[in-house]
C-alpha cells in the first residue's frame, strides 16, 4: 500500500494551476502552428498568429494566457493501492485556491469547493489533471438525448449544427469534446474528458469527417472567415441502455489548458 499525504497532493495541485493558466499545452500550440501555415485566408493567418504569439508570451511572462483563468475542474486517477493520509477533497480545494493566487488568476469563480471526478484504477498511482474551463465556451455544452434508432448522421447534424450556433461566440478555433452513450450526466463527463485527450494523435473516421464538415462552415479564427473553425473533434464512447442514445457536447476555445502529474 503506498501512502501519500494530503498536503503533497495539495503542493502538486497549486503547481498544476499555475502551469494550466501560464503554459498553452504542447498539442495545442502544434496544432495552431499547422492551421496557421495551411490557412488560406491571410485575415485568419494573422489571427492565427496573434493566438500563438498571445501563448508565447503568456509563458515567457509567466502570465495568465486568457483573463478568463475558467473555474478549476480536477480529474483524478486514484489506484485502488493508494492511502492518501488526510483529506483528499480538502487538499484538492486548498491547492486550487493555492495555485490561483501564485498564478495571480482572475477570481472567475468560488474555488473552493472544487468541482472533483474520480475514478478508482489498478495500481498504486495517483493521477491529477487540472482543466482550467473558460465559461464562454462552456456556456457553448449540449446535451441531447437521442432515439437509440438514430442514424450517424443525425448525430453528426447535432454537432454541427451546434457550431453553427455558437458562431463566433466562444473564440475558435474550437476543441471539441463529444461523449456518446452512458446516462445523461455520464455523456457529458465523457465530453469533458474527450478534451484531455491529446489532440492530433488519434482520430476516427467519424472525428476527421465532423471535423471536415465543421471547418467548412467558414466561421474561422475569432468568428471572421477562413477554414480553421475547429482544430480537433474527440469523441469518447460508452455502452448506453437499449432505450436510449445520450450524446454530450463540450466546447473548448482555441485556449484550450490542462496540466497533469501523477505520484
Amino acid at each position: 500500500m503506498k501512502t501519500i499525504t494530503a498536503d503533497k497532493i495539495k503542493k502538486i495541485i497549486a503547481q498544476l494551476c499555475v502551469k494550466a493558466n501560464l503554459e498553452l499545452r504542447s498539442d495545442v500550440l502544434v496544432m495552431l502552428k499547422k492551421a496557421r501555415n495551411t490557412e488560406s485566408s491571410k485575415r485568419a493567418k494573422k489571427l492565427l498568429g496573434a493566438i500563438i504569439d498571445n501563448a508565447n508570451v503568456a509563458r515567457a511572462e509567466q502570465l495568465a494566457i486568457c483573463q478568463d483563468t475558467g473555474m478549476p475542474v480536477v480529474f483524478l486517477e486514484v489506484g485502488q493501492d493508494v492511502r492518501i493520509s488526510g483529506s483528499l477533497q480538502q487538499a484538492v480545494n486548498k491547492g486550487v485556491e493555492l495555485g490561483y493566487k501564485k498564478a495571480w488568476a482572475r477570481g472567475k469563480s468560488t474555488y473552493s469547493p472544487v468541482v472533483v471526478h474520480v475514478d478508482i484504477v489498478p495500481g498504486s498511482k495517483l493521477k491529477m489533471t487540472v482543466l482550467p474551463k473558460g465559461f464562454g465556451c462552456e456556456n457553448k455544452s449540449l446535451l441531447k438525448m437521442f432515439s437509440p434508432t438514430a442514424k450517424i448522421e443525425e448525430i453528426k447534424g447535432f454537432i454541427i449544427d451546434a457550431v453553427k450556433a455558437a458562431g463566433p461566440d466562444a473564440c475558435p478555433p474550437y476543441v471539441l469534446g463529444v461523449g456518446i452513450g452512458g446516462t445523461a450526466d455520464f455523456a457529458s463527463l465523457l465530453a469533458k474528458k474527450a478534451l484531455l485527450r491529446k489532440i492530433g494523435t488519434r482520430s476516427s473516421k467519424i472525428e476527421a469527417d465532423l471535423l471536415k464538415a465543421i471547418n467548412k462552415l467558414d466561421i474561422g479564427p475569432m468568428g471572421l472567415g477562413g477554414k480553421t473553425t475547429a482544430l480537433a473533434v474527440n469523441i469518447e464512447t460508452y455502452p448506453t441502455h437499449i432505450a436510449g442514445l445520450p450524446v454530450a457536447l463540450n466546447f473548448s476555445c482555441h485556449a484550450l489548458r490542462s496540466a497533469t502529474a501523477t505520484l
